[in-house]
């Protein structure tokens, strides 16, 4: 029975790294995989473990594991929930036109520096999706040459992937991570903030050396905000995000109580916003939009399909995760490849096996890698192979074009090809994320060698 759960998982997960080819959209097979898995463990009794750190494999009944597992995997889609709506509200505001204030050079090698510094403090606090999403769409109203804004947009999804990577609410994995208490956050961003620096900063300085960034680009148009309110809301709304992490640190609560704080002031506030605009259209003869509510109009818009996929590969790895598979298959790992770190270190998971699944998320979605992980190895908080992973897992992605949620992106709006991304930057992405990894594992050993 267990060779047929592995190879459903196995299905389900070519299914996930195959929809562009299969032209299927991946919640779908993370839907079936996760309800097949179960019904499969239900219908044959099977039984099912939680794992229990420092003591192993405790025996449970299926519906108790199944809700446990679900409410940790809730905590993660109603963090994202309200991440999503946050940023949703700010654009109903138009507040990202905010960012267009900070471009004032016509310089391509300024505006390759601005626009990967801002990709990168951005995706740490809005996630690199929409950090990625946002600067393209301001890219593409200040860079007329096509050639040269998909090289802007390469090195964008650079370092937007490693901004999310050393902030635990600037990535889906990292937030993963957090959620879990795997990481704390002042942690995180001590062990992997200086390799992400460098994981941009370096392809950005090669990059920068290059023909295609010589030069100026044409007269820049900065738009006049449309919105009184833009810059109000986009600040609010990114310190309502950024409130978050104090919020968890304070109370010891989970992020998402936290999230839905944050989503209330702000919903609270552009609901004050907006009647106090239809009161003023009123008055002067206009009733159209009356019935639109910001907060409505946000949670109507936020990314469904992403958030069914986040449920059906977490269950999905649940499910292998309850049979101890996932368990048995980290003791042979941790068995069988050496561990390369300092002699000091209590952590025992190699780090060749850690840049195996940062490579693996260039191919395969990073969010089941990441979740296997936390199924995998049975450590403590705050152990440094938890940093590495968020590391790992964040910014290798970026080395193929498909390899993220940000790229993909990137590749829809610019249509950038496949083969040009792997030829033109994929070595960038490479480069970066080796030179990042290493800095990561001299520093861990320094702060472990200094304890």
């Amino acid at each position: 029975m267990e060779i047929l759960l592995v190879v459903i998982f196995v299905l389900g997960y070519l299914g996930i790294a195959m929809e562009h080819s299969l032209k299927i959209d991946k919640l779908i097979p993370a839907l079936a995989m996760m309800a097949i898995l179960w019904a499969l463990i239900g219908v044959n009794h099977l039984d099912v473990f939680e794992i229990i750190p420092g003591i192993g494999k405790e025996s449970h009944h299926v519906e108790g594991v199944l809700l446990h597992h679900l409410g940790k995997t809730a905590e993660i889609l109603f963090f994202l929930m309200g991440a999503m709506t946050i940023v949703e509200i700010i654009d109903y505001f138009d507040g990202f036109s905010t960012i267009k204030s900070f471009i004032r050079t016509k310089s391509k090698v300024r505006l390759l520096w601005l626009f990967s510094t801002l990709a990168f403090v951005l995706s740490a606090i809005i996630d690199n999706l929409t950090a990625t999403i946002v600067l393209i769409t301001i890219l593409q109203k200040i860079v007329s040459d096509k050639e040269t804004r998909l090289w802007f947009a390469g090195l964008i999804v650079i370092a937007a992937n490693a901004g999310g990577a050393w902030s635990p609410i600037g990535d889906v994995t990292t937030t993963m991570l957090w959620i879990a208490n795997k990481v704390s956050a002042n942690q995180l961003i001590i062990h992997v903030l200086l390799p992400s620096i460098v994981c941009y900063a370096l392809p950005t300085l090669i990059a920068s050396r290059l023909s295609i960034f010589k030069g100026n680009i044409e007269e820049i148009i900065v738009e006049d905000n449309v919105n009184t309110n833009s810059a109000l809301m986009f600040y609010l709304g990114l310190g309502g995000i950024l409130f978050v992490p104090l919020f968890k640190t304070l109370t010891h609560l989970p992020p998402y109580v936290g999230m839905m704080l944050s989503l209330a002031v702000v919903a609270a506030v552009a609901e004050f916003l907006s009647n106090r605009r239809f009161k003023v259209g009123k008055a002067m003869g206009d009733h159209d939009g009356s019935h639109h509510s910001p907060l409505h109009k946000s949670l109507s818009k936020i990314e469904m399909p992403s958030l069914l996929f986040f449920l059906g590969i977490l269950m999905a790895v649940a499910a292998l995760e309850s049979l101890g598979m996932l368990y048995d298959f980290a003791g042979s790992l941790e068995a069988n490849i050496p561990y390369l770190g300092t002699e000091h270190a209590s952590t025992k998971i190699s780090d060749l096996v850690v840049l195996l699944l940062g490579a693996g998320s260039a191919i395969i979605d990073n969010v089941p890698l990441v979740a296997a992980s936390i199924g995998m190895f049975q450590i403590g908080m705050d152990e440094p192979a938890w940093h590495f992973i968020a590391y790992a897992a964040g910014t290798g992605g970026s080395i193929l074009i498909i390899g993220s949620a940000a790229g993909v992106v990137a590749m829809g709006m610019e249509k950038i090809d496949f083969f040009w991304y792997l030829k033109k930057i994929g070595g960038l992405a490479l480069i970066g994320f080796l030179a990042g990894s290493a800095v990561f594992v001299v520093l861990r050993d320094f702060l472990l060698n200094s304890h």
